[in-house]
């Protein structure tokens, strides 16, 4: 029995500083359905909500985890959003965010990122995220 323990262990995402999900590369749902299970506390049900609109406004988006963050992308166009964990809230990163509108309110060192950070216990606005979501599919994305 201790065996099966030290190889469920192993197996396990750890999780980094700041509580964020190390998760191996790779493409496709199930990396990203990885990195979710192993988001910390009241972050996981938030990062299955982002997931699930993110899918609703966007129907067979791409989806992959680089640099251990979940990204969104259309098929030959590249990446248009990821999100990432933090010790107090989730960012995300809306990578031709500029261009949205209303523009998201969090700035960035790069003139077109912007960011939205969800707080624990903060609703999130939905239908807004949800219109930024199909705008920025429909912006050139970011080649990673």
């Amino acid at each position: 029995m201790a065996k099966t323990s030290k190889v469920a262990a192993r197996t396990e995402p750890m999780l980094l500083s700041g509580g964020n999900p190390q998760v191996a590369k790779g493409y496709g749902d199930a990396p990203v359905q990885a990195y979710i299970a192993a988001m910390p506390g009241w972050k996981r049900e938030v990062g299955q909500r982002l997931d699930a609109l993110i899918e609703r406004a966007v129907p067979g988006v791409r989806r992959a985890v680089k640099w251990n963050s979940p990204f969104y992308g259309v098929e030959g166009e590249g990446w248009f959003l990821s999100f990432h964990c933090f010790t107090k809230y989730i960012k995300v990163a809306f990578f031709r965010g500029q261009s949205l509108d209303p523009v998201p309110p969090g700035e960035s060192r790069s003139k077109d990122t912007r960011y939205l950070n969800i707080h624990e216990g903060e609703p999130l606005d939905e239908a807004q995220f949800s219109a930024w979501v199909k705008q920025a599919s429909q912006l050139p994305g970011e080649r990673m």
